[in-house]
């Protein structure tokens, strides 16, 4: 029979395991809150001259066109023209789906917390490929702190699947 300390010590997990989800919950809205805004920016650049405003932004950070990433940054713009609608709907897309998700792990929703970790749990085997071919600090962390986050959440749907039964 559990003992009062055992269902405080429950609580405590819970309450615990409650804030740790609200955290995932924040960070999933700042992405699709920025990712909204990145959208609109996208919208903003329909039916204007692409190359001249990666031009323009190139010359107020007082950066050499000719130099490397410049130069990418100004020859990928060249190349968007006609697709800003689409890569805005894209935005838009990833904003929402990151939103909801959002939403629904703020809320503590079962569907939430497994969308959460099919989502982070794909981008794994990227991640840990990238880091096999290009070893870095912030890779590394990347991984570790994805692999955790699947970790956790996991272990909060399982153990809230234990309760119940």
């Amino acid at each position: 029979m559990p003992t009062h300390d055992t269902h405080r010590r429950e609580d405590a997990a819970r309450r615990l395991s409650a804030a740790g989800v609200r955290s995932v919950a924040i960070f999933e809205g700042a992405k699709g809150l920025i990712v909204l805004v990145a959208g609109l920016g996208l919208l903003s650049l329909i039916h204007r001259d692409v190359q001249a405003v990666a031009e323009s932004v190139v010359r107020h950070l007082h950066l050499n066109p000719a130099h490397h990433y410049p130069e990418i940054f100004i020859h990928a713009a060249s190349r968007m023209d006609g697709r800003m609608g689409f890569l805005a709907a894209g935005a838009f897309a990833y904003a929402t789906f990151r939103l909801v998700e959002a939403y629904g792990l703020w809320h503590e929703r079962p569907w939430a917390e497994w969308l959460a970790i099919v989502s982070a749990g794909l981008y794994l085997p990227v991640e840990v490929y990238e880091l096999w071919r290009h070893l870095s600090v912030i890779g590394a962390l990347v991984t570790v702190g994805n692999a955790g986050l699947v970790a956790g959440l996991l272990h909060v749907r399982l153990s809230a699947i234990r309760r119940t039964t």
